[in-house]
């Protein structure tokens, strides 16, 4: 976007800016304050399915297939057009936690 006529952003401004200059700008403006340790706290964490998936250097098809996952619904989780629901967000800890004694266990299942 940084060709796009309607983009004001002063890149070159930006990427000079240190830390502390960007920490206060963010707490200086109004309608998007950081949000303050214990919102970050209470805040709901969730798997990133990509990140995992990435990290593995597995294909979405490698990764459905080594976790049983159906397809359609992994491709649907990493394009956020649905969010795992709390039974599949703690399957996905077990497979951030341990990724091989998981397809191990998973293997020796189908037998």
């Amino acid at each position: 976007m940084a060709n796009d006529k309607r983009d004001q952003t002063d890149w070159a401004y930006l990427a000079a800016m240190t830390d502390e200059e960007a920490e206060a700008n963010a707490l200086a403006d109004p309608d998007n304050p950081p949000m303050t340790q214990e919102e970050l706290r209470a805040a709901q964490r969730r798997p990133q399915v990509k990140v995992m998936r990435r990290a593995l250097r597995l294909t979405q098809e490698e990764f459905a297939e080594r976790y049983q996952i159906p397809l359609g619904t992994l491709r649907d989780w990493e394009q956020g057009r649905s969010v795992p629901d709390q039974t599949a967000q703690a399957y996905l800890r077990v497979i951030a936690k341990n990724p091989v004694g998981t397809a191990e266990a998973l293997a020796k299942s189908a037998v």
